[in-house]
């Protein structure tokens, strides 16, 4: 494994593997807590083979677990243009306020500003109001009614492009503890919790507790700069409440460690930490990019997805456990057939 080179920065190869196709998973296991679970010892570099039913074997009482409470909304509408009905996607990115979002939309190139579009019955209306740096759209809708109503009648809840087979059922690509509508993908690593292991977790001892990041879809966008330091994160909105921030300051004075689920809780407690790791009470928005190199503030232990190469959501994790480490982690996971992406099995990094 080649080192990185320090003058010229780290390239984006430099966070590459090759995944045979197989092993991309296309169906969540049943029931969610028996997904396998790869642990990595970050000091020693020494990997377990786990289940992920077997988690309380590796928290401690007085440890503090951290999820992220978003819910997935249905943002895939399919719809017509008024003039000529032809076939429309759009894909709600984020809310700009009133009625406005902003949107993908395919074909692109065939709707401009000024373009009409209808879904279902004409229930739910859009104008396209303008064009956006990225190539998207912002457009202004106008419905009848409650718009959760109507955008839970109309949408659907998109998947990853990488899984092929349509979900029978919406709710696995949610949370168990999802309650706050506003992401268009998932929290992944979440969705291997079950009720009864989150009971199990808290009667141990384990204090649980919420915070918010709405995942958008600048999370998964591929890196395009060949230099990882030039890319650019995009927004997502945040929220730490007053509760959730005194019992992790709590735990961690008392000894605990802070376990994040997931990316977004990551980058959320870094975004709120003090520079000695004091988790202050904030809403708002979150352009950080954790990479090889960053100094964590307050994340101690992780729990998360197998991860695209190439992808910022890699490059985090191996700013957390070393990039050597990871990588060779992949490869026996790899070699061990472990599923990978959002349906797939789980790491935990302590």
């Amino acid at each position: 494994m080649a080192p990185i080179d320090e003058e010229t920065g780290m390239r984006v190869e430099d966070f590459d593997y090759q995944l045979p196709p197989e092993l991309i998973a296309q169906r969540p296991v049943e029931p969610r807590d028996t997904s396998r679970l790869l642990v990595l010892h970050r000091e020693s570099g020494k990997l377990e083979h786990r289940r992920f039913y077997e988690l309380p074997l590796y928290l401690r009482p007085g440890d503090v677990l951290v999820l992220n409470d978003t819910k997935v909304i249905p943002a895939r509408l399919l719809g017509k243009k008024a003039k000529t009905g032809g076939q429309v996607e759009v894909f709600l990115l984020k809310p700009l306020g009133g009625d406005c979002w902003e949107v993908l939309v395919r074909p692109g190139r065939r709707i401009p500003p000024g373009t009409e579009i209808f879904f279902g019955e004409g229930e739910l209306r859009a104008r396209v109001l303008d064009r956006t740096p990225q190539g998207g759209r912002v457009v202004e809708f106008q419905y009848q009614g409650e718009w959760e109503e109507v955008l839970g009648r109309l949408g659907e809840v998109p998947l990853p492009p990488y899984i092929k087979e349509k979900l029978s059922d919406p709710e696995r690509y949610q949370t168990v503890y999802a309650s706050k509508p506003g992401s268009v993908a998932a929290p992944t690593a979440g969705l291997h919790f079950t009720p009864r292991l989150l009971k199990q977790l808290e009667e141990k001892g384990v204090r649980i507790v919420y915070i918010l990041l709405h995942v958008g879809l600048g999370t998964f966008r591929p890196v395009r700069e060949d230099v990882v330091e030039k890319h650019q994160m995009h927004a997502e909105y945040f929220r730490v409440d007053e509760d959730a921030a005194r019992t992790i300051n709590e735990a961690r004075k008392k000894g605990g460690r802070v376990i994040a689920v997931g990316t977004t809780v990551v980058r959320t407690l870094e975004t709120v930490a003090t520079p000695e790791g004091e988790i202050k009470p904030r809403e708002g928005f979150t352009e950080l990019f954790i990479y090889p190199g960053y100094r964590f503030k307050a994340v101690e232990g992780l729990i998360t997805n197998f991860h695209l190469p190439r992808s910022t959501l890699l490059m985090l994790v191996c700013a957390f456990a070393g990039r050597e480490k990871i990588l060779e982690a992949y490869q026996v996971a790899i070699k061990e057939r472990y599923r990978f992406y959002s349906f797939g099995d789980a790491m935990l990094i302590l």
